[in-house]
Formats: structure tokens, C-alpha cells, sequence
């Protein structure tokens, strides 16, 4: 996609700029709620930005030194050639210094190491080129694609289009003559196929003939400029922002569906300058001769509701003198999308940092200079969930606040803390002494310290604690793997005994369940985010492609699979809590029995749900005891009664589903748990959902098959009958998903392979063997 080249900048090599409408010299913003994203790298605090420069950021270095090319080109640049930078989210960069393109993956930690870093030529055009001007896409994920599968797109101002399939090689480019109608500004690449937008009624429509992309010249001429361009990947999702309307557009690769349409100027410009003069006397007369013009656009949430006219409008101090129209309409906005509290404009001069009223973080707003001589801002983005600049005599530089308030949710921070405070002898704040050696125990809780720490926005003090406790050029060893996994495990079966409101404020579960419901709900949330934070911290200080195996279930496991099995029964667990609303009765009655196999007590203040869900790594032992409960309903209730099929029904239902939620999590995130790139045969992988131990889930199915045809089929009518078989086979699609997982884990291994590929076949058969002669042929079709 391609929007007209209308900002400041834009000129010919000789200077020439275009003009546009004078603006209000007072920039204001709004934003919705923020969502988290992954992966931050290891910033150190810049020496030219000392504390009595800034009091409530720090400006930090980010990632490992910059590209030797990207050294050089910055050394070597004419007065005249104009250097821009963008960052993207997924860890790329590029910078355009004249018609050299050159762009490199960030590396993730402090510690210097050969990365990415590609340099391709521009076509030849006779205007400046901007990184706006260049993008990047992949099939895969960014954030894991290798270099064969990136490809970029690149185009001139006046419309010579350059497209290399692959970054793998530079010299293999497609060029192609566009006809934009006028001069191009920015570039978003949504997909890999050349096609002609729907003409007339397509993207972008109704904007006007100077509104163009590379799939076709769109709709006539309209008095409606198109101000900015958001492509949301994940969501195929494409947004654009006029003077007067805000579009959202979904696209697929045979089409693109409008699903909103909100109309900026009526709704949130008159909220704006109610927000910024409403209080002065002459308000009417002002809002006359009010101007609002929308500089950027950014996406901060997750889950996307539908826009309505309740929001909020964060008045900032930023200004320039109204003389320097140039310089306002030059600004650009940055929005990381987690904590959500800060928001940063910025221009070639300064990063202005404010508040977006958003989260328990409130920053007062604050300029940070970047004019020194010899220093500009050259561009600037997200990654790692940080605000990411390009500064000349830094390089890339993150603003962070100072403010320790941390990222994880109050329960989890204050339960983390007590579990330091048990060793006075360790501090968040204190780093140990290389040379000495540091005991197992210790080095659990000063990983934790240094956990808090990242999530607390001292990153450096993270890195700085995890480098001494595990350095890079350490040997590697089982250590690191049981300190991580203690520590992940440690927040998934947390106890928040720092806050006791949580135990204090469980009813007794007879006239209180719903609260009591809701409660423990929230804490397995905490717990996910908790996780999420956990994984992020591993990520961006190195630890993560550092991981091997560890020992579970007496088999050999990688580490970052188990850190995957803690999130899937956390997932499992929420789902499990649901049924447990639905079903209270029965649960209950398989969460006490769980509880008195394994010995737990109950204090008097809390419920066994509390206690049950509390342990998060147990939480398939609910399993056997819900099929114990089953066959005694069985047993005590006449067969013609509702208990006797209810009870079959809602056994089933419960175990498909919180096994479904488990694996759903496991094949949406894989990615986070991607191996590292060295690492070549890993042991094979047994799920938890496939475990074949006395109440491991195979054992489960495998025990509710036969029961169900057994003792319940020949029972039932035709209805439950269809009923039963088609939840059975959701259970052995489930069952049959888990030899799958362990095959795949195995292609390197080929004589285990085969033996486990012939087991997975005879169970195949015994399992459906007997849906066949009972004559379901419609269910067992579709099985395995």
C-alpha cells in the first residue's frame, strides 16, 4: 500500500519540501487500552543523557553495537543525503542513507555477535528517500523468519517499485513502474500477491486519485486526505486515518472486507478542543477557529471492541512555536502496548515523553533532547516492547521511566518479593561477586531478584544480575535449567501469602461460591501474565536459547517445552475453574478427593478449590478422581434416571475441554518456545496430555473408552448414543494428538520413530475398533 507523499522532507534532492495547512502548535493524543507483546534486549544507560538531563527517564543503549555497514554508512554520509531509520516490532531495522538500503535484525542481548545485517541498493529516484518508503514481510512470523523467507518491498517517490523475494540475496530484485498519481510518502506491505483492489469500493476509496497502491489506481478525487496507514499482521488487518474518518479494513488474499468506518472529525475533534480550551471563557469563540489535524496512528490493544464515543483525551505540554509548522506536521507517535502508561512523540531533535492516563504508572511529561551537536533522532519504533529511537551518536537507545512500579499484577509482585525477603542476604539491588561461588538456592533467588528488576524497568540491573550469575561464556550445565524451571514453576503454583486479602476474603464456599469463583479465577490470570513476564525476562537477557533439558515424568524433556506445559495448565486450569462454576457438585467432590491422595490441608480460611487450583502443576490429578466419582454415580443411580446420563455427558465435556485449551495454547504459542537456532537433536517430547503413568491422561481416555462403551452405551438411546461417540472421539483425537507431538519430535531418531509410529497404529486401531463394529462410521471417519 502507498499513501501519498505529502510531509515535510519530501522534496527533491535539491530541497524542495511541500506545504500543506497551517495547525494548532499543541500536539494531544488518544489511546485505548495497550496490549503486551514479546521480547525486550538489553539496554545500558547512555552517557551523554546523565541523570540531571532527565528526571523521570532514562535513555538507555539497546541491543549489542550496531552493524559495522550501518557504522560506516552513518560515517560516510554527504551533508545533503538524508538518513532515516524505522524499528519494527519484530526486531528488524533498516536505515536509508541516500539509495543505500540496509537493514539488520537486532541482536537481543549486550554481548556482541554476528547478526543479520543485509545492504541492498535503492532504485535510482530523483527525490529523497525515507525508511517510510521500505517495508518488510514474511510468511513466517518476523520475529522467527529466517533471512531466505524475508522479503522486501521498496519504492520511489515517483512510483518505481522494488521488490527482493528474498533478503537471503540482494542482487535478485523484481523492479516495476507504478503510477501513483503523485508522490508516495509511505509503504505498508500487506501480502505476497500482486492484485487489483476492488475498484471503486475497495481500501482506501473514497480518499482520492492521489491515494494509490500497487495493486491499482483507486477511486476519483475526493477532498479527503489520507494522513496514516496501520497494518496489524497478526489480525489482517489494514487501518486508515483521514481528516475525517478513522476505516478499518479486513483483507484476505482474494479480498478486502470494510468493517468500521468512525467518524474522527465529528466525534473526537470536538473532544479535543473541548479538552484542551474548554475551561477558558471565550471556549465558543475559540472552538471556531480551532484546526485539528491527525499526525499518527498506532494500535494499543489486544482484543478490538467496537469504537464508541467513550474514551479519553490526554492533553499534553508538547509545543513548538507556531512558526515551525514543518517541524509539528514532522512528528511522529511511539506506543508501546505494555505497561501502557507512557506514550513518546518525537521529531528529529527530541523524544517527548507523556502520560496516556492508562495503567497504575502515572509519569509526569518530560522532554529529553537529542539536539547536542552532532546528535539527531533519525527515526524510531516498538520492539521488545519498548520505545526504540535511532539516535546519531548513540545508535538505538530506549526511553524508559524511573518509576519502579512494576509490570506484574500487584498479587504476583508483592508474592515474589516475600519469597526474597526470606534471604536478607539477597537483595534486587545487589549483583554477586563473579569469583565466588553462588549455591543452587541462592542463584534460584537472585534470578528471581534480577526477574523483578526487569519488570520493575531497571533492565540494566536485570542484565547486569543475570550476566554474573550465568555469563555467556560460562559452561553450560543442568544449573541454569533446574533454576529456571524452579522459578517458573514457583509462579504457577504461587501462594500469594504477602497479600492475605486474598485468603481473608474467600467466603465459606456455601453462601459464597460465586465470589469464591471469581477470586481464584483472577489468580490463575495473574499467574498467565506472570508466566508471560517470565518468558519475556528469559528472552532479553539471554537465557532462553540457552536452555537444554531437564528430567520430568523420569524422561528427559527440553526445558523451554516444560516452561510450554506450565502455561498450557495454567490454560487448563482456567478452564477447568469454568466447569467448575458450571458443575460445582461434582468438581468438588474430584477436587477433594485429589486433595486427600496427595495429603494437602485445608486451612480453615480458605475452600479446596482455593487449595486445589492454588497448585497449577497438579492439576491433571483431578482427572482420574472425576472418572472415580463418575463410575459411583453410575453405581448408585437407576439407569433410566437423568443423574446416571448427566453424569457421563459432563465427564466427558470437562476433560475435552480443558485438554482442547491446553493444546490450543501449546499450537498458538509455539512459537515463544521455538528452539534456539544451535540447537540440533533435542530428547523426545511427551506431553503432559499424553502422559501414560497410574492417572496420566492417556491412562484417562483410555480408562473412559472402555467405560463409556462398556457400561454406558449399550444403555443408551440412539440420541445419547450419537452423543457419547462424538465426545469419545474428541477425547481420541486428543489422545492420538500426543503419539503425533512425540513423532514429530522424533524425525531425527528414526528407529525409535518406527517403533513409535507401530505402537501409535495399534492403539489406533484397538481405540476405534470398537466404534466401528458398533457401527459409528461417521464418527471414527474423521478420528486421528
Amino acid at each position: 500500500m502507498f499513501s501519498p507523499r505529502t510531509a515535510p522532507g519530501s522534496g527533491r534532492r535539491q530541497g524542495r519540501t511541500t506545504g500543506r495547512k497551517s495547525v494548532s502548535a499543541t500536539s494531544n493524543s488518544m489511546l485505548f487500552s495497550p496490549r503486551r507483546t514479546s521480547a525486550r534486549s538489553t539496554p545500558t544507560r547512555v552517557p551523554s543523557h546523565a541523570a540531571a538531563e532527565t528526571f523521570n527517564y532514562d535513555v538507555q543503549t539497546f541491543g549489542s553495537s550496531l552493524p559495522v555497514k550501518v557504522m560506516e554508512a552513518l560515517t560516510m554520509a554527504n551533508a545533503d543525503e538524508q538518513i532515516s531509520v524505522k524499528v519494527n516490532e519484530s526486531g528488524w531495522a533498516w536505515m536509508v542513507c541516500g539509495e543505500r538500503l540496509i537493514i539488520w535484525k537486532i541482536c537481543q542481548t549486550a554481548v556482541a555477535k554476528l547478526s543479520v545485517c543485509k545492504e541492498l541498493q535503492l532504485p535510482t529516484s530523483e527525490y529523497s528517500y525515507s525508511a517510510d518508503l521500505v517495508d518488510v514481510t514474511s510468511a513466517a512470523p518476523l520475529e522467527t523468519a529466517s533471512v531466505q523467507s524475508v522479503s522486501i518491498l521498496a519504492v520511489a517517490a515517483e512510483g518505481t517499485l522494488r521488490w527482493w523475494p528474498t533478503l537471503a540475496q540482494e542482487g535478485n530484485y523484481t523492479d516495476t513502474e507504478v503510477d501513483l498519481g503523485d508522490l508516495c510518502n509511505y509503504v505498508v506491505a500487506v501480502t505476497l500477491q500482486y492484485r487489483a483492489l476492488m475498484q471503486g469500493q475497495g481500501m482506501l476509496s473514497g480518499i482520492g486519485r492521489r491515494v494509490s497502491s500497487l495493486f491499482g489506481i483507486l477511486s476519483p478525487p475526493v477532498n479527503d486526505a489520507l494522513h496514516s496507514m496501520l497494518w496489524v499482521g497478526g489480525a489482517s488487518c489494514l487501518y486508515t486515518l483521514t481528516n475525517s474518518r478513522l476505516n478499518k479494513w479486513e483483507v484476505d488474499d482474494s479480498y478486502e472486507h470494510q468493517i468500521l468506518s468512525w467518524d474522527v472529525q465529528k466525534v473526537l475533534t470536538e473532544s479535543i478542543i473541548d479538552a484542551i480550551w474548554g475551561s477558558e471563557s471565550n471556549y465558543e469563540e475559540m472552538k471556531e477557529g480551532a484546526n485539528v489535524t491527525y499526525l499518527d496512528l498506532k494500535l494499543g490493544q489486544t482484543a478490538e471492541p467496537a469504537i464508541s464515543d467513550q474514551f479519553n483525551v490526554e492533553v499534553t505540554k508538547y509545543r513548538l512555536p507556531f512558526q515551525s509548522e514543518e517541524a509539528l506536521l514532522a512528528t511522529r507517535l511511539v506506543l508501546p502496548r505494555s505497561p501502557g502508561c507512557c506514550a513518546f512523540l518525537y521529531n528529529d531533535e527530541l523524544v517527548y515523553a507523556c502520560s496516556t492516563g492508562m495503567g497504575r504508572l502515572v509519569v509526569p511529561d518530560e522532554k529529553i533532547s537529542f539536539s547536542s551537536p552532532g546528535d539527531a533522532v533519525h527515526g524510531g519504533g516498538c520492539c521488545a516492547n519498548l520505545p526504540v529511537f535511532f539516535s546519531q551518536t548513540s545508535g538505538l537507545v530506549v526511553v524508559v521511566p524511573r518509576e519502579s512500579v512494576s509490570i506484574l499484577p500487584e498479587t504476583m509482585e508483592g508474592s515474589l518479593c516475600s519469597s526474597l525477603t526470606a534471604a536478607p542476604e539477597v537483595s534486587a539491588m545487589e549483583t554477586p561477586i563473579r569469583s565466588e561461588p553462588v549455591a543452587q538456592e541462592d542463584k534460584t533467588k537472585l534470578l528471581k531478584a534480577a526477574f523483578l528488576q526487569f519488570c520493575r524497568n531497571d533492565l540494566v540491573g536485570a542484565q547486569t544480575v543475570t550476566d554474573e550469575l550465568f555469563p555467556a561464556d560460562g559452561e553450560e550445565g543442568s544449573e541454569l535449567d533446574s533454576v529456571v524451571t524452579q522459578i517458573n514453576l514457583d509462579l504457577v503454583d504461587d501462594y500469594p501469602a504477602s497479600d492475605p486479602r486474598w485468603a481473608e476474603s474467600v467466603p465459606d464456599e456455601s453462601t459464597g461460591f460465586p465470589l469464591t469463583s471469581l477470586i481464584i479465577l483472577h489468580q490463575l490470570e495473574d499467574k498467565m501474565k506472570a508466566h508471560g513476564c517470565f518468558m519475556d525476562f528469559l528472552h532479553q537477557v539471554g537465557l532462553l536459547d540457552r536452555l537444554r533439558q531437564v528430567t520430568v515424568r523420569s524422561s528427559s524433556m527440553a526445558t523451554r517445552l516444560l516452561l510450554c506445559e506450565h502455561a498450557e495448565k495454567l490454560q487448563a486450569a482456567m478452564v477447568l475453574k469454568n466447569h467448575h462454576s458450571k458443575h460445582p457438585e461434582l468438581v468438588n467432590r474430584a477436587i477433594g478427593v485429589a486433595l486427600q491422595r496427595n495429603a494437602a490441608v485445608v486451612p480453615v480460611s480458605l475452600t479446596a478449590a482455593d487449595v486445589f487450583f492454588r497448585e497449577v502443576s497438579q492439576i491433571s490429578s483431578v482427572f482420574d478422581c472425576l472418572l472415580d466419582e463418575e463410575e459411583r454415580t453410575l453405581k448408585e443411580n437407576p439407569v433410566d434416571s437423568v443423574q446416571w446420563a448427566e453424569v457421563v455427558l459432563t465427564v466427558n465435556n470437562i476433560i475435552k475441554d480443558v485438554l482442547q485449551a491446553a493444546v490450543q495454547y501449546r499450537e498458538t504459542k509455539a512459537s515463544i518456545y521455538r528452539p534456539a537456532e544451535n540447537v540440533t537433536a533435542e530428547p523426545e517430547y511427551i506431553p503432559w496430555t499424553a502422559s501414560g503413568n497410574v492417572g496420566g491422561v492417556r491412562t484417562v481416555i483410555f480408562r473412559q473408552h472402555e467405560l463409556v462403551l462398556r457400561s454406558v452405551y449399550p444403555h443408551a438411546d440412539s440420541e445419547l448414543r450419537s452423543t457419547l461417540c462424538e465426545q469419545l472421539v474428541a477425547l481420541l483425537d486428543l489422545y492420538f494428538s500426543g503419539y503425533v507431538a512425540q513423532l514429530t519430535s522424533l524425525q531425527q531418531q528414526q528407529e525409535r520413530y518406527n517403533s513409535l509410529e507401530m505402537e501409535y497404529s495399534q492403539r489406533r486401531s484397538e481405540l476405534l475398533a470398537p466404534l466401528l463394529d458398533l457401527g459409528q462410521y461417521q464418527w471414527v471417519a474423521g478420528a486421528g
